[in-house]
């Protein structure tokens, strides 16, 4: 390492300029940067609940779709001025980019007799010109009709939807901000034709807005915090600006090529993916700190400025760089989940790292010789405090073995209190806009919660069928039976109505059609009645031996999800095992991918320790220290999710994930520790107790600093307004500062009772004396 050292310093302009246009390169994909507007986005192309939803777009019109909740202040929808507000939305609402159809009360096709003809007609016309008789008629149908009560009408009347569906191109960025902007224009202009009236705006469009507006809300905000925050805490700790500004100058070249290399790849900004310049910037100075502590204790101890640095960059290559791989092991560990943000995070991420190792051994030793650095020489180089607090670890060392081990135990026992568990709904702060506004959608009428059920009949105009049309009757009626249930949408609803309006609206009437022939004449005359834009198509496929059967749910957390489906699964199962059946919604879609990330990312933190502990052996060249290193490593993880346990108690998806990036990281200070604690035992010839010594008096404040710097940049992520990000900055700030606690207080005691043989001179890596000939000859030629 000394003369990659030596050479490092040596042609350090010529390395910095190499390092400078690598980052010029890649800096040059940042005009590709785009953000995720599509939540399609968080599932993988082999998704099985993806692929089924996608049969059911292709099938049927697409579900996406904007959602206008009106609630007039005097609590009644149903009065002249507050229809006309309906009115007014429904008509403007077709001009929303890329709608294809409008649902409302006024545009319902309310279909009755007149003698012998079928009438079918909107709901509402002319609003301010109804009459209170003509209001109250209106009301009754509505509050009567199965297909807007619950759905469209809540059954106090106190809040009505305007519902839009949104056909939006894929893979375009503007697609979802484009259409929620339109959006809230209309919200605006709607106010201020009426004042009274609250509006409310949902949907799964604004959904994808409100992915977007959080992923950019976090890159900024949280980046800039994290800069401040960084920039205060080298200052106090270092007690340098030379050293601040070398990290931040590191710091701002690693992120901006970290985020033009995400442009080269086309990744879509996501709020995980938004947060690779956060998360870099914290393991940046992770990599420095190490090196420019070193080197200003190396100055306080009465070495030249070359010196110094030249004997830091030998002391931390190999730890750094070991560091620096662990952490990409880590992160690359992302990939076994199921979800592409992670890994476009875990990628970003790892090509940061990479480049700010390769920024540290450059451009770092290249501004550390160039800014002047003022550092006063003491009589002893050791940190008085480390020193105090070795003394205790190694005086103590059998108690605090003991006690970290009983803390372990009780704390792995609270495991089990976590449940695999997500509430999709919770996604996005009470800050945010749309989720206030889809919590009151969820309470006064129906929420973004539903599932679509599309049943096969096996022939081509099957849908006319009374014994089909039967069978999907029976099934709405069990799901109507369901707790979770809010509205069932089939058209068998359509169909009874129709029955009884060809036979002069006789209630008697309200039933389905016993004969396949006459339900086909009525479907078919009903349809050619309805206008442009409101068909079956939403209901029925194209040769109409299909129909859908959308079922609106409470918010429900995923485990709720997915047994309501296993039990309507079953109930089809039973009943009708004859028709094939295909089911999905994106919500349906998310309930998925906790479990499943749950039970990937369990092969996939152990793959990553598997491969972390073989990089420590053969790096370290000790089998027996690469063992005790797992214990290390192993327990903070551990520790964490059973505080998790006790305090929080639901794992989702953020936290699975976030456990394969913890290990990567937490391992960083175990291998300083061990890397100085090594050189003790094999270049200075000194006894376990003495190696703790001289690796605390070393390596402790930098740990200490760098511990300090992780905390606080994960901590930031706290602050986002998306919930995976709060529980991924929690569950990591805990687990580094457990981690902390475990490398000065357990790991030495490890050390000491294990690691007790004497260290021969054939160990030693290096002949020191020849080594610091060789220095001191290369030194002087530089």
């Amino acid at each position: 390492m000394n003369m990659i050292a030596i050479n490092l310093v040596r042609w350090r302009w010529l390395l910095a300029l190499f390092s400078l246009f690598v980052v010029g390169l890649f800096a040059s994909g940042a005009g590709n940067i785009r953000f995720a507007t599509d939540y399609e986005v968080w599932f993988s192309e082999e998704n099985p609940q993806l692929q089924d939803f996608l049969i059911l777009q292709k099938i049927y019109d697409k579900s996406d779709n904007v959602v206008f909740l009106i609630a007039p202040k005097n609590g009644e929808v149903f009065t002249q001025k507050n229809l006309s507000g309906v009115e007014w939305l429904t008509e403007q609402a077709w001009q929303i980019p890329f709608s294809t159809r409008v649902d409302s009360l006024s545009n319902f096709q309310h279909s009755y007799a007149v003698g012998d003809d079928l009438i079918v007609a909107d709901l509402i016309s002319n609003a301010r010109n109804l009459s209170v008789a003509e209001i109250n008629r209106i009301k009754r149908i509505a509050l009567n009709e199965p297909l807007l009560i619950h759905r469209t009408i809540s059954e106090d009347a106190a809040v009505t939807a305007v519902n839009v569906t949104i056909n939006l191109p894929k893979n375009n960025p503007e697609g979802s901000p484009t259409v929620t902007a339109f959006a809230r224009q209309l919200i605006t202009e709607l106010k201020q034709k009426n004042p009274d009236l609250d509006i409310y705006l949902t949907g799964l469009v604004v959904m994808d807005n409100a992915f977007m507006e959080a992923s950019m809300q976090d890159m900024g905000s949280l980046s800039l915090i994290m800069f401040a925050l960084i920039l205060s805490g080298l200052l106090v700790f270092l007690r340098s600006i030379s050293g601040t500004v070398s990290i931040l100058v590191v710091i701002v070249l690693s992120i901006i090529a970290t985020m033009g290399f995400s442009g080269l790849l086309g990744v879509r900004l996501t709020p995980v993916s938004a947060n690779a310049p956060t998360i870099v910037m914290t393991i940046v100075v992770a990599n420095a700190v190490h090196i420019l502590v070193a080197m200003i204790h190396n100055m306080r101890s009465g070495m030249v400025k070359r010196e110094a640095l030249v004997e830091s960059l030998r002391l931390n290559l190999q730890p750094v760089m070991l560091a620096t791989i662990t952490t990409i092991v880590g992160f690359m560990s992302m990939h076994f989940s199921d979800i592409p943000p992670f890994h476009d995070l875990g990628n970003m991420v790892a090509f940061g790292v990479m480049l700010s190792f390769l920024l540290s051994m450059t451009i770092l030793p290249w501004l550390l010789m160039l800014l002047p650095m003022w550092v006063k020489q003491t009589e002893s180089s050791n940190n008085g405090k480390m020193a105090g607090f070795s003394e205790f670890v190694i005086r103590r060392k059998n108690q605090l073995l003991w006690a970290i081990t009983g803390l372990s135990i009780v704390l792995i026992a609270l495991i089990p209190l976590n449940v695999v568990n997500d509430n999709i709904w919770e996604y996005f702060d009470k800050s945010v806009t749309f989720r206030t506004d889809t919590d009151y959608a969820s309470d006064h009428l129906t929420g973004p919660y539903y599932l679509e059920y599309s049943l096969q009949s096996n022939e081509a105009g099957g849908v006319n069928d009374p014994s089909y049309l039967k069978k999907i009757e029976q099934f709405s009626h069990w799901l109507n039976l369901q707790e979770e249930v809010v509205h069932v949408n089939s058209i068998t609803d359509i169909m009874k109505r129709l029955n009884k309006n060809m036979h002069a609206d006789d209630e008697s009437w309200y039933r389905l059609p016993d004969n396949r022939q006459l339900a086909a004449q009525y479907m078919l005359l009903y349809e050619m009645s309805l206008p442009y834009g409101l068909d079956l198509n939403n209901q029925i496929n194209v040769d109409k031996s299909a129909t859908r059967v959308i079922v609106s749910l409470h918010n429900l957390s995923n485990n709720n999800m997915i047994d309501f489906h296993r039990r309507a699964e079953k109930w089809l199962s039973n009943n009708a095992a004859g028709y094939q059946l295909i089911a999905g919604s994106p919500m349906y879609m998310f309930s998925h991918i906790s479990l499943r990330t749950v039970h990937q990312m369990v092969w996939g933190v152990a793959f990553a320790l598997f491969l972390i502990s073989l990089l420590i052996i053969f790096s370290l060249r000790s089998f027996k220290i690469g063992l005790i290193s797992l214990i290390p490593n192993l327990v903070p993880p551990i520790m964490a999710f059973g505080v998790w346990g006790m305090f929080m108690g639901e794992i989702g998806f953020a936290l699975a994930v976030g456990l394969g990036m913890t290990v990567g990281i937490i391992v960083d200070d175990t291998v300083h520790f061990l890397s100085k604690y090594l050189r003790a035992r094999r270049e200075k010839k000194l006894d376990a107790e003495d190696a703790v010594r001289y690796a605390f008096s070393t390596v402790g404040s930098a740990i200490i600093i760098t511990t300090v710097v992780l905390i606080a940049g994960f901590t930031v992520l706290m602050f986002s307004t998306f919930k995976s990000n709060f529980e991924l900055g929690l569950i990591t700030s805990l687990t580094i500062g457990i981690a902390l606690i475990v490398d000065f207080l357990l790991l030495p005691a490890l050390l000491m009772k294990f690691d007790i043989r004497d260290y021969s001179v054939s160990d030693n890596v290096h002949n020191e004396e020849a080594d610091l000939m060789s220095q001191d000859a290369a030194l002087e030629e530089i």
